[in-house]
């Protein structure tokens, strides 16, 4: 093999397929800043979203596609004339747009449009035509290809090649397959299929056994060299591909996984804690390469052996991924610069306004707690990001009464649009009376979805890190806040999805998704 024919090349749909988990909805600047950070971590082809769903959607890849300066950007279409029109209107002011098309194309999808299998093949050929014709990057996927009876899937991946598609995507849509079939079915399309050599394939997998990064990188050896995944392996039900672990397996193992990325892994903490804050969905603290343990050792045989030899129990370095190598304490001594230069190790560059807001916060914490570390700037930082935006409700002030005798009870005050109102109310806890003071002073019909603690380091003086997810009418919203009071941390970060949910409903004018779409690949 070639150095060439070694190359993988990086598809991340966090975008598209990673904001269609429930829940993980991110907002217009939150997805021009995700894109930015894919684009400036190396990723080759970013799917910045589905532009037929929504005006918001169509906006958001049109701006990433101008903003785009080296990586391809992909947007995603049906099988149709409209869905690829809207598509090609979207991408087409990147300096290189891709239209990506798919249909489902297993007996279980073939039934949801009514088609025959002469009557989808019909359409394969006239859409990806259709797309071609507009652009000459055109990727196509057979929906649920590792379900689709071998002799059809052949049939339709030929017939697609033959109409200009220069990606074939073979998508494990429902986390079906297992590694040696993923590498089995790319060896043998590539072999059986005329012209499959001379176009690229892809795998896209999702995780319902917990083997899509192994069912990927399986691909990968039977001949594929695009992988689609995602940051954190965030995505529709069990998440999809990992785009850490993918990256990192072929860079520690690459002995026998002979294969190169154009992927900067130094940048890799970073963006996947800014995936997690935007999207609401925290990290596992075991996940592979970004969870917080990944890179921790307890036991007292490994820290020997740490001690001694890192290597003993690291198969790679903490740097590796852009995690600080030492964990060096700040405190209320500490001057603005030396802040700016541990957030800047950190991989948190901040404009003159966003650092002065995060070290009067920070000096603030310092005089609460002895030691601030690591993971309680990082709070600090997302926590001041959060909160940059012209609210609608700010939290003023707010006293909690709470014991063993109930029902606790919490005096608050909120400014709302300026005008500030307080109330006194009752729950059953102290969290639960200061959300009830929160609809009190600010009616609404949101459903709490989601309400989860985490304490961002050891101790009774650490900081909580409080996500809330809220639902209204087909809107969702989550808020993040920290702090070293657990109810206000909860209460800031309630009002923060709340003023989301508000933006959201402007924004919309009440209109939710134009169009409605799952499990898409």
């Amino acid at each position: 093999m070639s150095n060439d024919e070694n190359r993988v090349l990086i598809f991340d749909t966090t975008l598209r397929d990673g904001e269609q988990s429930p829940g993980a909805t991110m907002s217009h600047q939150e997805k021009l800043e995700i894109a930015g950070l894919l684009d400036d971590m190396g990723v080759d082809i970013i799917e910045a979203g589905f532009p037929i769903a929504s005006e918001g959607d169509f906006a958001a890849v049109s701006e990433i596609a101008k903003n785009a300066k080296n990586a391809v950007i992909c947007g995603l279409s049906r099988a149709n004339f409209k869905d690829i029109d809207r598509c090609w209107e979207a991408v087409r002011h990147a300096k290189a747009p891709r239209i990506h098309t798919f249909i489902g194309t297993s007996p279980l999808h073939r039934a949801i449009p009514n088609l025959t299998m002469d009557e989808m093949a019909e359409r394969i050929h006239d859409t990806v035509t259709h797309a071609r014709n507009l652009c000459d990057n055109v990727q196509w996927s057979p929906m649920d290809a590792t379900r689709t009876e071998w002799e059809y899937l052949a049939r339709v991946v030929d017939i697609a090649i033959r109409a200009g598609a220069t990606t074939i995507n073979i998508p494990d849509t429902v986390g079906y397959t297992a590694p040696n079939e993923s590498a089995d079915l790319i060896r043998r399309l590539i072999a059986e299929v005329p012209g499959a050599d001379e176009v690229v394939f892809s795998t896209h997998c999702h995780n319902d056994l917990g083997m899509a990064t192994a069912n990927s990188l399986a691909a990968v050896a039977g001949g594929a060299r695009q992988i689609e995944c995602t940051i954190n392996g965030l995505g529709e039900r069990a998440g999809n591909t990992a785009l850490e672990e993918v990256v990192m397996a072929m860079k520690v193992r690459h002995d026998i996984m002979p294969y190169a990325t154009g992927i900067d892994s130094t940048k890799i903490m970073n963006i996947s804690r800014r995936v997690a804050t935007v999207s609401g969905f925290a990290v596992q603290f075991n996940k592979a390469i970004v969870g917080k343990n990944a890179f921790a050792h307890e036991s007292g045989i490994h820290q020997d052996g740490m001690l001694k030899n890192a290597e003993t129990f690291e198969i790679m370095r903490p740097e590796d991924v852009g995690l600080a190598e030492t964990n060096i304490v700040m405190g209320k001594h500490s001057g603005r610069a030396a802040l700016r230069s541990k957030l800047s190790d950190l991989g948190y560059h901040l404009a003159d306004n966003q650092l002065n807001d995060v070290f009067v916060r920070f000096k603030a914490l310092a005089d609460l707690k002895k030691e601030v570390f690591d993971d309680d700037l990082i709070a600090l930082v997302t926590d001041s990001t959060a909160t940059d935006q012209a609210d609608h409700l700010q939290l003023v002030s707010m006293t909690v009464v709470c014991g063993t005798e109930g029902p606790q009870r919490a005096t608050m005050t909120i400014s709302v649009d300026g005008r500030e109102k307080s109330v006194e109310a009752t729950g059953d806890g102290p969290v639960d009376a200061a959300f009830n003071a929160v609809k009190a002073i600010y009616p609404h019909q949101a459903v709490l979805q989601l309400y989860q603690v985490n304490a961002v380091t050891e101790g009774t003086d650490a900081q909580a890190t409080v996500s809330v997810r809220m639902e209204e009418e087909g809107r969702i919203a989550t808020g993040q806040s920290a702090d070293t009071d657990t109810v206000v941390a909860s209460v800031k970060a309630y009002v923060n999805a709340l003023n989301r949910l508000i933006l959201r409903r402007e924004k919309t004018g009440g209109d939710l998704k134009e169009v409605s779409y799952k499990d898409v690949s």
